[in-house]
């Protein structure tokens, strides 16, 4: 589900931050995983809009899949039936084993526990709730990323992450 926001103004604030800290995430993971018995494997996966039914994201991936070989004649087809049925954005997860231990993090989700204050991947799984970013990852002088917040809010949370998984 992707964060309801209050007024444009926290949308920027977001845009501004989720690039810094989806890079901040993706580092911090692999300092983590190099000092870890635990192996990581990243993926991509689709993610649909609430509601999006398996045989509509079936219908979606077939006709995705038939566009990469069709002819031209079927191509105006079939583009404009996929601009009638949902799109999915993508998702990104990181797969983590361990004997026969595996956890998978979405990363989006942990980016927005970054990004936003008090931000609970369950509750705003339902959609109902306002997101409000995290201003102490903005520099108040200049508007751009306070990169030293940042860095400390990410390393402590995927810490924390790694510190309860099993031994």
């Amino acid at each position: 589900m992707t964060p309801k926001f209050a007024n444009m103004a926290a949308w920027q604030q977001a845009e501004l931050l989720m690039q810094p800290v989806f890079i901040r995430v993706i580092d911090n993971l692999r300092k983590e995983l190099e000092q870890s018995s635990w192996k990581g494997t990243y993926r991509d996966i689709p993610v649909w809009e609430a509601g999006t039914t398996d045989e509509t994201r079936a219908t979606v991936t077939q006709l995705q899949e038939e566009l990469k070989g069709a002819s031209p004649e079927r191509t105006a087809d079939i583009e404009e039936s996929l601009a009638r049925l949902p799109k999915s954005h993508p998702g990104y997860q990181l797969h983590l084993q361990h004997q026969n231990h595996e956890f998978t993090i979405d990363l989006w989700q942990l980016c927005y526990q970054i990004c936003f204050r008090n931000y609970n991947p369950v509750i705003n799984s339902l959609g109902d709730q306002v997101v409000e970013v995290d201003t102490t990852l903005i520099d108040d002088e200049t508007g751009d990323v306070d990169w030293i917040n940042l860095d400390a809010k990410a390393q402590k949370l995927i810490a924390q992450i790694f510190a309860s998984l099993p031994k």
